[in-house]
């Protein structure tokens, strides 16, 4: 009861403040991560942290959550990655019972896809603040239900884009180049993935006992254990994932439409070719793909799967290229003696300093600001990744209304938006 109540002194301490922090200056932690963290030290000051889903990405996203709250309760399926278990009330296998508990103010989300959407939104719904993994969906009807849910609880969803805060900035630096008229009017952009896996047909095994696997499949199909369906092979499957195309593209095409400016209005036509898989129990989702789309700005984005990630912009003026390892082209060079404006880049980072995609939804649960990656424009971005896919799948050119978020003239289409839950894990909204 004690802790319910400290809980409590918390909440209200956030929601009176709320008003107040947004009109301060630039909080201290966004100017170094251990001015945050040592501003926070005190147990009773930091948000109370449950962590679903602890698989190496996750435990890296748990790590991370831990510089600026207290991690009070873990949650896996397979309880390999658990570890210890000192008590039940702090490391559980259903995600379920972890929400249960009124004293955790945050959770972390890094579970495989298909799960990412149904726990987002129950957690919301029981009052929590969320930091998910991309790619936040498995399907585009999921991103229009977890963007009314955000509505609906005024809850904070940060989405795991980090390359919108990390990386020495150069992404945020890429965006305000073109936004500031670097390369002139903006004509093409090159999201490359790299390469997806191909393989299969895979054996069926018996499943190990310290996993539940009915658990882990959750809205797909019941089918045998399979252990390249599982943990980190899961993205190279339909019934999960989204293959490359989401994952990495869930980078990449977020900072390729915050350049691109996507307008809230309008038709995209996307057309492709992929290798679509056919082989039993074996991975299902393209490995190499071409996919080019129309934007209603008239910019193309091209999606491929090039050898080198990155992106690529092309303007009337030059062009350059940004990745993880460094921003290169003459518009780049030429930032030596003509750099960008300080407001640049304050004005795309919504005033606030870069530098720590956690410590940035941290300071927007206190502030109950929109975070950098919010549900609203990685819904937009990944739907079109959604769109490349069934553009693949059909084999056949598909135009996306961006007001009505409906595909023009073709049903089937339209019907693959959603899919089928099993019974017992659908998505209640």
């Amino acid at each position: 009861m004690l802790v319910a109540a400290e809980n409590q002194t918390r909440r209200r301490f956030l929601s009176h403040t709320s008003g107040l922090t947004a009109g301060l200056a630039t909080p201290c932690f966004f100017t170094g991560e251990q001015a945050y963290c040592d501003e926070t030290k005190a147990k009773n000051d930091r948000p109370l942290v449950g962590a679903i889903g602890l698989g190496g990405r996750g435990r890296s996203i748990a790590g991370n959550a831990s510089k600026f709250g207290e991690i009070a309760a873990r949650c896996d399926v397979d309880k390999n990655h658990l570890g210890d278990q000192p008590n039940g009330k702090t490391h559980f296998t259903d995600y379920r019972k972890l929400l249960e508990r009124n004293d955790i103010d945050v959770v972390t989300i890094a579970t495989p896809d298909h799960w990412h959407t149904k726990i987002a939104i129950e957690a919301m719904q029981a009052g929590k603040d969320v930091y998910c993994e991309k790619p936040l969906t498995l399907t585009i009807d999921e991103g229009k239900l977890i963007c009314k849910v955000v509505k609906q609880t005024g809850r904070v969803l940060q989405v795991g884009t980090q390359q919108r805060s990390e990386f020495g900035g150069r992404f945020l630096q890429a965006v305000a180049m073109v936004r500031d008229g670097r390369i002139g009017k903006l004509k093409r952009v090159i999201a490359s993935t790299g390469g997806g896996q191909s393989g299969g047909p895979f054996s069926t095994s018996a499943t190990p006992a310290t996993l539940d696997w009915n658990m882990w499949l959750g809205q797909a199909p019941l089918v045998p254990y399979t252990a390249e369906r599982c943990h980190v092979n899961f993205r190279w499957w339909r019934e999960y994932a989204g293959g490359q195309m989401t994952d990495w593209g869930a980078h990449h095409v977020d900072i390729a439409l915050w350049a691109i400016d996507l307008p809230q209005k309008g038709l995209v036509t996307l057309e492709g070719k992929g290798d679509i898989p056919t082989i039993a129990n074996g991975y299902n989702m393209p490995a190499q793909f071409d996919v080019l789309c129309k934007m209603p700005n008239g910019v193309e984005l091209q999606l491929v799967t090039g050898q080198r990630q990155g992106i690529m912009l092309e303007g009337a003026k030059g062009r350059f290229f940004v990745n993880r390892g460094g921003i290169f082209g003459k518009p780049v060079d030429q930032l030596k003696d003509d750099p960008l404006p300080e407001r640049a880049i304050s004005e795309l980072y919504r005033g606030k300093r870069p530098g720590n995609h956690m410590g940035n939804f941290f300071e927007c649960v206190k502030s109950r600001d929109l975070p950098i990656s919010d549900a609203f424009s990685h819904h937009r971005a990944v739907s079109i990744l959604h769109l490349a896919n069934l553009c693949l799948q059909l084999g056949r050119k598909l135009t996306w209304d961006l007001a009505t978020e409906q595909i023009v003239g073709d049903d089937v289409a339209n019907a693959m938006q959603s899919r089928e839950q099993r019974k017992g894990f659908e998505i209640l909204v």
